[in-house]
């Protein structure tokens, strides 16, 4: 089997574990193949790169190693940037033209490319997720598909492969990304011994899980916005479409379009997203029963909202909350006597 070879673009502000993940993982998976398979070229060839070479200063300082880039790498991955602030990634991101020029090249040239987290908006900036599902951290996604509308952007997922552009969910998806490639360039048996090796989960599909929409950025001045804070002031409430058009003195059509074209969605699909983030609260801070908790969202059969909340968050409401307080018991474990 022919050798692998991944170039790591790094730059200043680099998130650092977006690179060293993926090196050691993949560093990991080449000594599993030597020991399970038997003699052979490795499986991956790895180079941390950046356009300069010598050190780049990833975030928080921290000094990085590189070689100049490579010809014509089997793939090119950049990771995520340190953030300054909420809307860092969605101000034009100048100070990394170069970098974003060079992704943008290789990528006519053939190669396929690949991001971690928010290196997606990099990507985005290219041009490169035009015409293309991609994701990236959930708490970003929405930021994301505003700044390339022409990008259809999963927030859910963990991993999209699209036309050779490959983009992940939040920054601990750089494992996500290279159990991808072991599952892709390794036999069964190297995956099965890197996943119990590294305790990593290559089952791992959705974000969904760990969605908080109280941490999503949102707009407060738009049409849709109004409409939205209309809906959460009566998430209990039946919903009915004349009656929330009636509310802000417009025709049903008027406030589907209006609404869609400002968020993407529309209004029932935001108070289902809404029902569903007070739901989880529900279920992680009270002892409410899950028919308890389907009544407080405005649900009346638990079963119905049951195959909802399964369907956008990947468990039913009683595996989201057996899972919520299996990691709080470890939390409360690990606290120091």
């Amino acid at each position: 089997m022919k050798t692998k070879r991944i170039a790591i673009l790094a730059y200043s502000g680099c998130m650092g574990m977006e690179v060293f993940g993926l090196c050691d993982t993949l560093l990991l998976a080449n000594r599993v193949a030597a020991a399970v398979d038997g003699a052979g070229p490795p499986v991956f060839d790895v180079i941390v790169t950046s356009l300069g070479g010598g050190n780049v200063t990833a975030a928080g300082g921290i000094p990085i190693g590189t070689r100049k880039p490579v010809a014509r790498p089997d793939l090119l991955v950049v990771p995520g940037m340190e953030l300054s602030g909420r809307d860092a990634c969605t101000a034009p991101m100048s100070t990394l033209a170069p970098e974003i020029a060079y992704l943008a090249k290789a990528f006519a040239r053939g190669t396929p490319v690949a991001a971690v987290c928010v290196g997606a908006f990099l990507l985005g900036e290219g041009g490169l997720l035009n015409g293309r599902r991609a994701t990236t951290s959930w708490l970003f996604a929405p930021d994301l598909a505003r700044r390339f509308p022409a990008a259809m952007v999963d927030p859910a997922a963990m991993l999209v492969e699209d036309g050779g552009v490959t983009t992940t969910g939040s920054f601990s998806a750089t494992f996500d990304l290279a159990m991808h490639l072991v599952r892709q360039s390794a036999s069964a048996r190297v995956l099965r011994a890197v996943v119990r090796m590294g305790l990593l989960d290559d089952r791992r599909t959705s974000q969904a899980p760990f969605v908080d929409t109280r941490m999503l950025s949102q707009a407060t001045d738009t049409f849709a916005a109004k409409v939205h804070a209309w809906l959460g002031q009566r998430l209990a409430e039946p919903y009915n479409l004349k009656q929330v058009a009636a509310a802000f003195h417009v025709s049903d059509r008027t406030l589907l379009r209006r609404v869609k074209q400002e968020t993407g969605q529309t209004p029932l699909a935001y108070l289902q997203q809404a029902r569903i983030g007070k739901a989880k609260v529900l279920l992680e801070s009270t002892s409410l029963s899950v028919a308890q908790v389907t009544e407080r969202v405005g649900y009346a059969d638990a079963a119905t909202f049951g195959a909802l909340f399964k369907r956008n968050v990947g468990q039913s409401p009683a595996e989201y909350r057996r899972r919520f307080r299996m990691i709080g018991q470890v939390s409360m474990d690990k606290r120091p006597a």
